[in-house]
């Protein structure tokens, strides 16, 4: 079984999991080629990301020749081309794309249609409900392999009409979604007759990150959070939450790993809150560098606004550390209040206090208690060799499905 992967852009400090997904497929013997839409934009410091990189096609690139491709499909495939395009003209009137994004989308699907043909590829699965998605469906229009996609969220279901989902999923061979949350947002796009083809693909961690050395947890103070510095995750809200405890006159450490758009209103905002002397961000970090800082906590704070599952709460699960989040999307499917963490109401400051409050004076043999269970659900739900198996099923159910269609025509 020959699979390309398509994602917007790979690899990427938080795509990890896409890496920990195509590194089970191939631990199960199925063979895997990578594309990425454009190139990767930003420095990568993980030696896994470097590796992935070095074997990755670009098809938007200066290496790239578009031009050259829709010259070979017209000259080749020049029906398909021309039906495809027109699709493609049809679904930009509806899209908050231009013409000019779906003409380049058209020109990227003939590259990775030829690629594919080329490397003998059975089926393409894309990260992401995005450009990605649109590349496969066009790609497949083309006369290329049957294709399908993991829709995360929540940037998804904010754009869901103006990313043509309903029509990305009408022709995709099947749609996972990375959590029961997210199928049912799918559930709601999907039409009748393709609801069966809807699934569940959690994101996992390999065995070896879950049989990782946890260590004791101290009795230092210290909380984590880990994630891009966006407007989604909500840390504003944590800094409001951390100026109550410093006014309470309570002594934390709060580290911030991560990067992002919003980090000069983040220090801003830090200093504001005479802050300066608790918490500390870090940026970018490694997967090892992650672990770390995780180890060296009492708990993960993620005070996310949306999200799919942030797959940062199952390595501090796997970790053992309990975990202070809201009820947001696909979070409580995991973290259970008063078994391995606390969930609290979406923007409410207070009450995220309260569960800080609550962590930094809770007795140390406690956490290692909600850590245990937390490490317990995450082996059980998250193993990404477990959910790769699950997926080759699907492939292969895909592949089988559309070499009959083939043969009937």
């Amino acid at each position: 079984m020959r699979i390309a992967y398509l994602i917007n852009e790979y690899p990427k400090v938080s795509h990890s999991f896409v890496r920990r997904e195509i590194e089970a497929l191939e631990r199960h013997g199925v063979e895997v080629e990578i594309f990425s839409i454009r190139p990767w934009s930003s420095d990568l410091t993980d030696p896994a990301d470097v590796a992935h990189a070095e074997r990755t096609t670009v098809l938007y690139g200066q290496s790239s020749d578009l031009s050259g491709a829709m010259r070979t499909e017209a000259r080749t495939n020049r029906r398909a081309l021309s039906a495809t395009t027109a699709k493609a003209m049809k679904l930009a009137k509806g899209s908050e794309k231009s013409a000019a994004y779906w003409s380049a989308y058209v020109a990227e699907a003939a590259r990775l249609r030829q690629l594919l043909s080329e490397r003998n590829i059975d089926h393409v699965h894309a990260h992401f409900g995005t450009n990605s998605a649109a590349v496969a469906m066009l790609c497949r229009m083309l006369g290329g392999p049957s294709y399908s996609f993991t829709v995360h969220g929540p940037e998804e279901f904010d754009r869901q009409v103006g990313l043509s989902l309903p029509e990305k999923i009408e022709h995709a061979a099947f749609v996972v979604g990375i959590s029961s949350y997210g199928r049912s947002q799918l559930l709601r796009l999907a039409p009748a007759h393709r609801r069966d083809d809807v699934h569940v693909i959690h994101c996992g961690l390999s065995s070896s990150y879950l049989e990782l050395e946890s260590g004791p947890i101290e009795a230092t103070p210290n909380l984590v959070t880990v994630g891009r510095l966006s407007e989604q995750k909500g840390h504003w809200i944590l800094l409001e939450a951390a100026r109550m405890l410093a006014e309470d006159g309570i002594d934390f450490s709060l580290q911030l790993v991560g990067d992002g758009e919003l980090r000069p209103d983040v220090e801003a905002t830090i200093e504001e809150y005479g802050l300066q002397s608790k918490v500390h961000i870090s940026g970018w970090a490694t997967e090892d560098e992650v672990a770390d800082a995780i180890r060296a906590s009492r708990a993960l704070v993620l005070p996310s606004f949306a999200e799919g599952l942030p797959v940062v709460i199952m390595e501090a699960l796997a970790l053992r550390r309990p975990v202070i989040s809201t009820y947001v999307a696909g979070i409580p499917e995991l973290v259970s209040p008063g078994e391995c963490g606390w969930l609290v109401p979406a923007g409410d400051a207070a009450k995220l206090a309260s569960a800080m409050r609550a962590v930094l004076a809770a007795a140390p043999a406690d956490l290692d208690r909600f850590g245990a269970e937390g490490a317990e659900r995450v082996a059980q739900m998250h193993n990404v060799d477990v959910e790769a198996a699950a997926l080759i099923e699907l492939f292969t159910q895909a592949i089988d499905n559309n070499t009959t269609t083939a043969h009937a025509a």
